[in-house]
């Protein structure tokens, strides 16, 4: 599962800022254009408590998925397995430049994304269910409690904390190393040292995704989507090494 959660950690591939990866038209654009190609309508419609509320109801639907395709993918061969995961990632991957055009397809990768991971994910989850069925229920109670604090934490804070993305890149990378390195090197409690700073690294973009979306645009929606969606994968798998180690 090491390997497994390392390649689901590199799945971020703009996280220091939603709006770089589907930067905002000009403002030049016409308003019939704009207003056919936004499947949310504009913040000034629907408020940013709405953009709140339909971000948050992307990452729960797409986290519905992920649970349908670890249920289906639970008795995968490897080979498939691997193949629905590369699928998520180019999915995730994809989000964000077809969000530039269509919030729908934007959507509907995301959703795809949800349910390739989980497929991608089936087999070692199966394992775990079977094994330590207490452990996947804690982890999941722990990753409500760690993302809802963290983010409240982040959504309460006024400043913008955007700079702080970069640090956190550097950290994720310098994550993907040690997870790199424990495959191939015997690090003592090479797992729970991982999950450590995996939960450091991604409750650390917990707080800045959802400090962000105080000043998010519609725009803005499906990429935040993403990003949190990510946020709570990697929590949980973090947590389920904490408490499958445990036990």
């Amino acid at each position: 599962m090491l390997a497994i959660r390392g390649a689901v950690t590199i799945i971020a591939p703009d996280r220091q800022h939603p709006s770089r990866a589907t930067p905002l038209m000009p403002s030049t654009r016409s308003t019939d254009y704009t207003t056919a190609r936004r499947a949310f309508g504009s913040v000034a419609t629907v408020g940013h408590a709405a953009v709140f509320g339909q971000v948050m109801g992307l990452v729960a639907v797409t986290v519905g998925f992920t649970a349908l395709g670890a249920y289906v993918g639970r008795n995968l061969s490897g080979g498939a397995a691997i193949a629905c995961f590369i699928g998520g990632f180019v999915c995730i991957v994809a989000t964000s430049f077809v969000a530039r055009r269509s919030e729908r397809a934007a959507i509907t990768l995301l959703f795809a994304a949800g349910l390739l991971l989980g497929l991608g994910l089936g087999p070692g989850l199966g394992q775990y269910a079977q094994a330590q069925p207490q452990a996947v229920w804690q982890a999941a109670g722990a990753t409500a409690l760690f993302i809802a604090g963290l983010g409240a934490v982040g959504y309460s804070i006024r400043r913008d904390l955007s700079a702080a993305y970069r640090f956190l890149f550097l950290a994720l990378l310098g994550l993907i190393v040690f997870g790199l390195v424990a495959v191939f090197v015997s690090i003592p409690h090479a797992n729970v040292i991982y999950a450590v700073l995996g939960l450091g690294v991604f409750g650390g973009y917990t707080v800045l995704d959802f400090n962000l979306m105080r000043r998010a645009g519609v725009e803005d929606i499906v990429p935040l989507a993403a990003g949190i969606f990510l946020d709570v994968l990697n929590v949980f798998l973090f947590f389920l090494t904490l408490f499958g180690n445990r036990d």
